[in-house]
């Protein structure tokens, strides 16, 4: 999954970033954060407009805010309950179990 522009923008405009300086830096720390996210509640699309590709979207977005300031250890405990709640619906939904995904 590649790492647009437009969320480089996304994350710079919740971050008041306003320079360009760092956005190598930045894509290489949303890619670390799409690979995990993916990896521990399965993939999804970062353009996509279903709940569960919005709820993954915001949860690279966070973790990438922690992985930016250095914490990025603290954000499997903080976010615990998203990260399994997200899983298990998308486990749910690639079962076929709920419509959520839609």
């Amino acid at each position: 999954m590649s790492i647009t522009p437009e969320l480089i923008q996304t994350f710079k405009e919740r971050m008041h970033i306003s320079h360009s300086g760092e956005d190598d830096n930045l894509t290489r720390l949303l890619s670390f954060s799409v690979a995990f996210v993916e990896s521990t509640c399965g993939s999804f699309d970062l353009t996509g407009e279903t709940n569960l590709d919005i709820r993954a979207k915001e949860l690279v977005l966070e973790r990438t805010r922690y992985a930016y300031n250095d914490a990025v250890e603290y954000f499997d405990d903080n976010f615990q309950s998203d990260i399994l709640g997200l899983g298990l619906d998308m486990l749910f939904y690639k079962e076929g179990e709920t419509d959520e995904g839609v």
